[in-house]
């Protein structure tokens, strides 16, 4: 009996059933879980450091939101307007702009700027931590390239900053 013959045995109902079931299994073999337990597996997935740069934002205590992000010791990512999962807070390192003063010997003399007192803004560099996938054309975390001069968001339960990738290390 010819192929041709056999199909127009199978009722159309068991048909559509059989390529549901089809489709089930290859989106389990392709699901990004997996996906990603095999990239671990064969190495392509690392341990990456962002720095993030937040500059500018008005904050009424910016010491006490800097600590609670800190207590916390994790903080949602949001890369280009896609979540991103969740990362490792590492350390926040103040990137206030300080004055230079030449003095007449030559020697050069800096100061933290006076109004940073009165302004309360929070200028900060947020180190994270976190699993991406290195590859030839660079680092992809939950699916989206991450370069220096990409748009970030952290989210914590009491901030949302919007930041700028200012660096990427691969460990």
């Amino acid at each position: 009996m010819a192929l041709k013959d056999r199909l127009r045995g199978v009722p159309a109902l068991d048909a559509t059933a059989g390529l549901i079931a089809l489709l089930a299994v290859g989106g389990v073999l392709w699901s990004p879980k997996l996906s990603n337990t095999f990239a671990k597996a064969n190495g392509s997935v690392k341990p990456v450091q962002v720095m993030v740069d937040v500059r500018r934002v008005s904050a009424a205590e910016p010491e006490a939101l800097v600590q609670e992000a800190l207590a916390a010791g994790r903080t949602s990512i949001i890369i280009r307007n896609q979540p991103a999962g969740s990362v490792k807070l590492i350390r926040v390192e103040d990137i206030n702009r300080v004055l230079v003063a030449v003095q007449p010997d030559g020697s050069v003399v800096t100061a933290p700027d006076p109004n940073r007192a009165s302004i309360n803004d929070l200028n900060a560099r947020f180190v994270l931590e976190g699993d991406a996938t290195v590859s030839k054309s660079g680092v992809v975390l939950a699916g989206t390239k991450l370069k220096v001069g990409t748009p970030v968001e952290l989210e914590g339960a009491l901030y949302r900053l919007n930041g700028t990738v200012s660096g990427v290390k691969v460990q």
